[in-house]
């Protein structure tokens, strides 16, 4: 696939596949936050017990943890395109049925807990097998604008559009932002079912393959790339930090801030302004800098952004923060998961990319403990210095990886490997 500029094949085609990509990820981010946004209130008007609301929460991340790995490596075995369609179309059949149970009084907290985690299991595939089948739709030099594209579409369906539409939808019925969500999944399988592109070449899989196997490949695969094996532990790092910001943010904002509710709707705002704008300028800062040092730039300018969250008792420096915050994330989205994509041999990256995304993200309910064992003992803002602190540990680690002569993984490497240790 060509560039969509002439002379300038940094910037994928709109036309053909990877226009339908994105339209099916928008569209499917957009109906995950018009769930993502009901799910609490209905988990809320079903029990009034603050555990069992966060259950709800809570398994919607787990199976990232159980079966992330394993969605890799399935991934990585069958043509993803079906396997996306598939998915969604199931997804979609799901969230209707869930919708006409509510519709009809019958949700519980037990159906909406297996609900979170049958969708995010699902989506350990989807996940997986989206970022392996990009690489196959636009050109390699395309890969940051087309992330970019992804990551900013996304956001404004999800972030500025999505979660305002709820309170308009619950108001029509309960059902109706679940039944809304449903469309999506289901629009979004037959966009994908239309895309026409060959999958990846695959080595043979040695007999006697298991799935066991194929994601300890993975794992060394992962473990092998300094650069990326480095990624991975900055993000895993930061992902500590964010589960304790995250799970923080409003008690520093309606507490220490004392800026009640529109306070906190004013600072998750800027985030997501902010990570627009990071989305923006993406393209010529990766040209400047390069991916990795973008990716140095982007967690040294966060830590700055989180002690001033920390230090500076004022909703004013707190929006500027976080729209500063935002925008240097979304400059790490986009970069890490260009490298991943660029860097892991294309036969592995669904198991790649798995490894990379479970060893990342198991830190941040532990995060979340420690932002409120600090908040509970040393004050509301405290967190946000720990979450800095976290971000100074995962700079470091990222200092090694940072020279851009590191060796790519070799095809031929992970061939030899794939029985066991090497």
């Amino acid at each position: 696939m060509t560039g969509a500029e002439t002379g300038d094949r940094r910037a994928p085609a709109w036309r053909g596949g990877f226009g339908r990509l994105w339209s099916a990820a928008v569209l499917s981010s957009f109906g995950d936050a018009l769930r993502g946004a009901a799910l609490p209130l209905l988990a809320a008007s079903l029990t009034d017990r603050p555990l069992l609301i966060a259950s709800v929460t809570a398994c919607g991340y787990l199976p990232w943890i159980v079966f992330g790995l394993l969605g890799g490596a399935v991934a990585d075995r069958v043509d993803q395109r079906r396997a996306m369609g598939a998915v969604d179309a199931v997804r979609g059949t799901l969230v209707a049925a869930f919708a006409v149970a509510v519709a009809l009084g019958h949700a519980s907290i037990a159906l909406l807990i297996a609900l979170a985690f049958t969708l995010t299991t699902l989506q350990t595939l989807f996940d997986n097998a989206s970022m392996a089948l990009l690489p196959a739709l636009v050109d390699r030099p395309a890969l940051g604008s087309a992330n970019a594209r992804l990551m900013t579409g996304q956001k404004i369906a999800g972030g500025l559009m999505g979660a305002p539409v709820v309170p308009v939808l619950i108001a029509a019925g309960a059902a109706v932002p679940f039944a809304a969500d449903a469309a999506t999944f289901l629009v979004a399988a037959a966009l994908v079912a239309s895309l026409r592109t060959d999958a990846p070449e695959r080595t043979a899989r040695p007999a006697g393959s298991t799935l066991r196997r194929e994601i300890a490949a993975g794992l060394r695969t992962l473990g092998r790339d300094r650069a990326l094996r480095g990624l991975c532990a900055a993000t895993a790092l930061c992902n500590v930090g964010m589960g304790a910001l995250i799970a923080t943010l409003v008690v520093l904002v309606t507490g220490w801030l004392d800026a009640g509710t529109a306070g906190y709707a004013a600072v998750t705002t800027a985030y997501t302004v902010g990570g627009l704008t990071g989305g923006a300028l993406n393209r010529w800062v990766a040209a400047a800098l390069g991916p990795l040092r973008t990716v140095l730039l982007a967690g040294t300018v966060q830590i700055g952004a989180l002690i001033v969250m920390g230090t500076v008792r004022s909703l004013a420096a707190a929006v500027a923060a976080l729209a500063v915050f935002g925008c240097m994330g979304m400059l790490w989205n986009v970069n890490t998961t260009t490298l991943m994509q660029q860097r892991a041999p294309a036969d592995m990256l669904g198991r790649v990319s798995s490894a990379f995304r479970t060893l990342a993200v198991a830190g941040a309910p532990l995060g979340a403990l420690l932002g409120g064992a600090v908040a509970t003992a040393w004050g509301r803002n405290t967190p946000a210095l720990l979450t800095a602190a976290f971000f100074v540990l995962s700079v470091t680690s990222l200092i090694p990886a940072r020279k851009p002569d590191v060796p790519v993984v070799a095809r031929a490497d992970d061939v030899t490997t794939a029985h066991g240790p090497r």
